[in-house]
């Protein structure tokens, strides 16, 4: 039986007084995450060794690459370069942000997907028809500069550490951009270049402990809009990705970062790389906290298929080209679904 509806916006401020979930959390028995059926042994995604990258073993580092983004869409990185330093700050003031009394987080509670600093709920509450079980605070991070006035004065030092971790990762990105261009046959600027002036986006997710995970999601299945994502995440497991027809749990490993194929790296690559499912479950145990950096070209960049992966009719341009802005409207304009926004953008066949 659920529970009734609640007054409190934010799932971290009731969840730990319901035994039941509301029903406005609670799927349809076709939509549920089907827990016993999920694959949690044996198939994982690919983790690949960044040490050598810029040493005598980069071309193995790119195959490897090129292998985890064609057949799994996701793989896992170690030695990136982000000090553990950094990332053990990262994750002690994300908690903490969470942890904060309702009146300091809702200060930046709003619905409108438009604004550049936010806390939010489910996905998008105003399209959401079932919510689902996760808090946000979702920021933009590149130029540091233009935004970091608008983040979060609390907790202290919070605006200091964002601001490291997101240098830090931006570095990693490029270098990963970088990489997979490479593992394309393309100029290693080429992804970097069509990107425009580049955007970075940052969401802190917080999934409380759930009475009832079998019936709801953290996130249900979705395909990021990016070029890629990188996630930081705690030692909660959570994240599973869709491989051959079936759910694979990916199980948090210490000091890495899971990266995955966004539906821009998608079209650029004329589907050479596909953009992969992938949703967020829950637990009645622990609260669980992710943080991925988003990301994209900015709003101004113009994306399509390379050039050079397009040959007549053995490898047809698979999309046309089109303004990135008018793919994040569609994205935004939406509840979170399985279904791309990228048909919109599909080259007319002849």
């Amino acid at each position: 039986m659920a529970a009734p509806l609640t007054s409190k916006p934010l799932v971290s401020d009731f969840a730990s007084s319901v035994s039941h979930i509301p029903s406005t959390y609670v799927r349809s028995m076709s939509d549920r995450p089907k827990l016993s059926q999920v694959e949690t042994s044996g198939d994982t995604i690919p983790l690949i060794d960044l040490r050598d990258l810029h040493g005598p073993n980069r071309a193995k580092i790119i195959r490897q690459i090129a292998q985890a983004c064609s057949t799994y869409g996701f793989f896992q990185i170690k030695n990136h370069g982000v000090s553990e330093t950094t990332v053990n700050k990262m994750l002690t003031i994300a908690r903490e942000f969470f942890h904060q009394p309702e009146s300091e987080r809702m200060k930046y509670y709003s619905t409108d997907s438009t604004k550049t600093t936010r806390v939010s709920t489910s996905f998008n509450v105003s399209a959401d028809k079932i919510l689902n079980w996760r808090d946000y605070l979702r920021l933009h991070c590149f130029p540091i500069k233009d935004f970091i006035d608008e983040w979060p004065e609390n907790p202290v030092s919070f605006k200091e550490i964002i601001a490291e971790y997101a240098t830090s990762v931006r570095a990693l990105v490029l270098r990963l951009l970088e990489a997979i261009s490479e593992s394309l046959g393309l100029e290693r600027d080429h992804i970097s270049n069509r990107l425009g002036t580049h955007a970075q986006h940052m969401a802190f997710n917080y999934y409380p402990p759930c009475p009832e995970p079998e019936l709801t999601y953290g996130l249900p299945g979705h395909k990021d809009p990016t070029a890629i994502t990188v996630l930081l995440q705690d030692q909660v497991s959570g994240l599973q990705v869709f491989k051959d027809d079936k759910w694979v749990a990916v199980y948090p490993i210490p000091n890495t970062f899971v990266v995955n194929i966004g539906d821009q790296m998608q079209v650029i690559s004329n589907e050479k790389y596909k953009s992969v499912l992938h949703r967020a479950v829950v637990n009645t145990e622990k609260e669980r906290l992710s943080i991925p950096t988003f990301y994209f070209p900015s709003t101004d960049a113009v994306i399509g298929p390379a050039k050079e992966l397009i040959n007549g009719q053995a490898s047809p341009a698979v999309y046309k080209s089109f303004p990135f802005v008018e793919y994040w409207d569609k994205f935004w304009d939406r509840s979170l679904a399985t279904a791309s926004c990228l048909d919109a953008f599909k080259a007319p066949t002849t």
